[in-house]
């Protein structure tokens, strides 16, 4: 898949799940997301810093920041998804310090240089990760600081690990050919690698485990159908109703190790916290 096809469709599913992501996720400080203000407070946000949050998303990291900042401050978010873009703005519309574009994080330019850039779950899906990070070394001032969170790698989130092993033995091309390795940076040494190859300095990584939720196997198999974008949507009702029950079985048993002796799924989730100079 080329670059330029693959944001496509990445814009295209992000437009589509951004409602849903943010009711059920983003908004909530539980799960991995409870790691936000750790981000947030990585960094060391001054009163009248100058932010850029990079895939901003709808808004949650955003929000923090603006709090951070105070009146002589500002924040601004950037994010390619314009139904993101619209749902952050009607989020933090009572806040005159913050700003919300449509920007892509590899070719963004502002006349400005910040003090603080963040970016939250995002840089594994950039399909050109070192361009993006090289670009936001430009944007800060050399007194600058940079603060990234990636997901850990999925043996260390088995929310996602438990049924991406599953589907992938159905549906080889259930993540197309050409598309970023979303476990690129599950560790510390990638994760720190990557940054310093793009001119960062005094890289430090943190790792830090929560705890999530989905509910019983049924709440978890049941909303991952209903929630799941259209083109996976797609990939799964192509597959014969033995093939379907037979996945959710396998995927039943990947949950076992995580599951109560009342029926609920308690997963960890490792979340990578990093923090770094101009």
């Amino acid at each position: 898949m080329k670059q330029s096809d693959y944001k496509k469709r990445n814009m295209m599913i992000w437009n589509e799940v951004a409602p849903r992501y943010h009711k059920r996720w983003a908004s909530e400080d539980k799960g991995p997301f409870a790691s936000t203000k750790k981000l947030v407070d990585s960094v060391g946000i001054k009163k009248g810093n100058k932010v850029l949050d990079i895939a901003c998303g709808t808004g949650v990291v955003t929000k923090k920041l603006s709090q951070k900042v105070g009146k002589t401050g500002y924040v601004v978010g950037a994010d390619t998804s314009v139904t993101a873009i619209k749902i952050a703005k009607k989020w933090n519309s009572r806040l005159s310090n913050l700003l919300f574009v449509n920007a892509d994080a590899e070719n963004f330019t502002f006349k400005e240089k910040f003090d603080i850039i963040t970016c939250q779950y995002a840089l594994f899906f950039f399909p050109n990760a070192s361009k993006a990070l090289k670009n936001m070394r430009k944007s800060l001032k050399k007194s600058g600081k940079l603060g990234l969170s990636v997901h850990g790698h999925k043996d260390r989130v088995p929310y996602f690990g438990n049924i991406l092993d599953a589907v992938t033995q159905f549906i080889p091309e259930y993540i197309p050919s050409g598309t970023p390795d979303l476990d690129r940076y599950g560790t510390k040494k990638s994760f720190r690698d990557e940054v310093k190859s793009a001119g960062f300095s005094n890289v430090i990584v943190k790792d830090f485990t929560f705890k999530y939720s989905p509910g019983s196997f049924d709440d978890y198999w049941r909303n991952y159908l209903r929630y799941v974008a259209k083109p996976i949507k797609e990939k799964l009702n192509s597959l014969e109703r033995s093939q379907r029950k037979e996945l959710k079985e396998m995927i039943k048993k990947n949950t076992e190790p995580h599951t109560k002796r009342n029926g609920m799924i308690e997963f960890p989730w490792e979340v990578l916290i990093l923090t770094a100079k101009y």
